[in-house]
């Protein structure tokens, strides 16, 4: 048995490194939780005031108020001024972090911290004895990717993912059928459905909690020209139905992603256009080293959309599929005339443009 020297330095350096990560890991915590209580809304349309000002205006207990401001100081998020006993919002920090930030609210992305340490326990099974967690498990999963694709889908859809495809906005005014494999709560959809109103739009989720959320919106909206339905998506039957199809980060938590893609392709009509809006990083690990949220990702892949495919004895694909194997399966699916686009305003995604001849 052989010895390594231990570089002490280093080792120290690391060490404060890893203190830092349970620093920031709960600060993320209580990040989620000034979100969800509109406390950093609250905070950013006040001046400089105590907890009990702050409780009162935000409605919240001032106990818990006051304990949550300690942490947000502690992190540099919060100023306070001591001897006033104040705490203020920067205007630079309120930025990222209240709802008027949009795509840019690191606040609503926080929250899936927590819903992640609440499979933590079955994670660890998992390591243990394989499988997978399901998405019962995760039962806040669809609000929270509901709020933060509509802040996307409002910044980026219409104006600068549509316009992706030549012609394509044309199309779609003139009236086509559109489809949305793996819909959700069917945001997206309804925000097309409502900007043109001569195409048919349909939706496609196997959540009925999603589908549910969906109707409701299209309902809120009086659209009626949108059809939604509960539906195992590896298996449409439905060719050549459909002009327009789009998935929106639907496809790398899917159980049999390759037969989605599949039966996509054969939905499609000839002359058609499919849009695969997916997790933009590399299939290859070394590539994400340096990705500015590639632990963020493999971690959400590892405790959410990598398990609830194993949970159905499915491929297990995950989050980080990656560009290199995300145009493999497109093009064994049958899709041709690949081409990779980005969307400013989206920092998460990559968009696979597919047309059919």
């Amino acid at each position: 048995m052989t010895t390594t020297e231990l570089d002490q330095a280093t080792a120290e350096e690391f060490a404060g490194r890893m203190a830092t990560v349970i620093n920031d890991a709960a600060l993320a915590l209580s990040v989620s939780i000034g979100h969800r209580t509109g406390l950093f809304d609250r905070l950013a349309g006040l001046p400089p005031s105590t907890s009990e000002e702050i409780a009162t205006a935000s409605g919240c207990n001032e106990r818990y108020v006051r304990e949550w401001l300690g942490a947000m100081v502690a992190g540099h998020v919060v100023e306070y001024e001591p001897t006033t006993s104040t705490y203020r919002l920067p205007s630079e920090h309120a930025a990222s972090l209240t709802r008027a930030a949009g795509v840019a609210n690191f606040g609503a992305i926080a929250q899936m911290v927590a819903m992640l340490g609440g499979v933590e326990t079955q994670i660890v099974g998992c390591f243990q004895d394989g499988g997978g967690v399901p998405y019962s498990e995760f039962p806040t999963f669809h609000a929270i990717t509901a709020e933060l694709s509509k802040d996307t889908v409002d910044a980026t859809l219409l104006d600068r993912a549509l316009p992706l495809v030549p012609g394509l906005r044309e199309r779609i005014e003139a009236g086509i059928d559109v489809a949305d494999i793996g819909c959700g709560s069917g945001y997206a959809l309804c925000v097309m459905a409502r900007a043109y109103p001569n195409s048919r739009f349909h939706g496609f989720d196997f959540s009925e909690e999603a589908i549910a959320a969906a109707r409701a919106q299209a309902r809120d909206w009086n659209l009626d020209n949108v059809t939604l339905e509960v539906r195992d998506v590896t298996d449409l039957s439905l060719h050549a139905a459909f002009d327009f199809i789009t998935t929106f980060d639907a496809v790398h938590d899917q159980a049999a992603p390759d037969r989605v893609l599949a039966s996509i392709a054969d939905a499609l009509r000839p002359g058609g256009v499919y849009v695969c809006v997916d997790i933009a990083a590399s299939s290859n690990v070394e590539d994400n080293a340096d990705h500015p949220l590639g632990t963020f990702l493999y971690t959400i892949s590892t405790m959410h959309c990598m398990t609830v495919s194993l949970a159905l004895d499915g491929m297990g694909l995950g989050t980080v599929w990656g560009e290199q194997t995300a145009l493999a399966m497109l093009s064994d699916a049958g899709f041709a005339n690949l081409t990779v686009e980005h969307v400013p305003g989206d920092i998460f995604n990559v968009y696979y443009v597919a047309q059919q001849h």
